[in-house]
């Protein structure tokens, strides 16, 4: 029988616990960095509710209507008169752009129209109304 040497290197062990707490770490850090990700267009208005609702792709132009009646194109304040002179300016970097109107449910629907009126002025703009699903 042989007797250890008391100058032997002691057996090699690999300590997992550590790993699977630095795993745990990156995975903590990628769960929370993606709830961020979400991309707000407008002002937070409550939308009303449609069966059909679809997501578009990749809105560039967004007009909200809050409920006091204040506009806001891509978030700054507009008039109703300078709408369409706001959608031009925006639309002549690419020449056509999809124009979502997130209106509150409780404003008038004549004030929407006279929104959507104003668009269709502008050349190139597709309009479309923002809802959410029930």
């Amino acid at each position: 029988m042989r007797a250890p040497r008391e100058d032997s290197d002691p057996p090699l062990e690999v300590k997992i616990i550590p790993m699977i707490d630095v795993l745990f770490s990156i995975l903590t850090f990628f769960i929370m960095s993606t709830l961020f990700l979400t991309r707000s267009e407008s002002l937070p208005v409550n939308l009303p509710k449609a069966e059909t609702a679809k997501t578009q792709p990749q809105t560039k132009i967004a007009i909200t209507i809050t409920p006091d009646l204040a506009l806001a194109l891509n978030k700054q304040p507009i008039q109703l008169e300078q709408v369409d002179v706001g959608v031009r300016s925006l639309i002549s970097k690419s020449q056509s752009a999809v124009v979502v109107i997130y209106a509150d449910e409780t404003v008038p629907y004549g004030q929407v129209i006279a929104v959507m009126d104003r668009i269709k002025r502008v050349r190139g703009a597709k309009i479309a109304v923002a809802t959410r699903q029930p």
